[in-house]
């Protein structure tokens, strides 16, 4: 257990001994700043697991429910390499006609979690791509590279 913990459950022990001493609940929020729920929180987090339920939790949890499952990801990632000049919206449509459902946000929020945001980007996927694995490039990959090539 780090330091920072053991400060933190000091402090919320401390609390809740306070409380249990002074055998008012109210009083001892007020000398120590912190608001009845906050000590039915501590108390409850105390009883359910003991002193180590009061570590500090990150708050910082994946919403998972609002992922997308691995196969719509995957294929979503696929179509962004096999189309790379496609937009979100053109990309939604298309996958769409395949049976794939993504929203456009969705297609978005896929293409940034795996670094594929930008035009720019996902032609450069597909460049190390095609090097690893000796693709043989479609017509509209052969124009898109061209076009990067063309501005660059």
């Amino acid at each position: 257990m780090n330091s920072f913990n053991q400060n933190v459950i000091k402090h919320k022990t401390g609390f809740l001994n306070l409380a249990a001493e002074l055998g008012n609940i109210s009083r001892a929020c007020r000398i120590m700043g912190f608001s009845r729920d906050t000590f039915y929180r501590y108390q409850a987090a105390r009883d359910a697991g003991g002193i180590e339920a009061l570590f500090e939790v990150s708050r910082k949890k994946p919403n998972l429910k609002n992922r997308v499952d691995e196969m719509t990801e995957q294929a979503v990632c696929e179509f962004a390499l096999a189309f790379p000049a496609h937009g979100q919206l053109r990309a939604s449509n298309e996958l769409r006609k395949k049976g794939v459902f993504v929203s456009p946000l969705g297609v978005r929020s896929i293409w940034l979690r795996n670094g594929l945001a930008s035009m720019k980007q996902r032609l450069a996927a597909l460049e190390r791509k095609s090097a690893e694995e000796g693709l043989i490039l479609t017509e509209a990959q052969v124009q898109a590279l061209e076009r990067k090539s063309r501005t660059a």
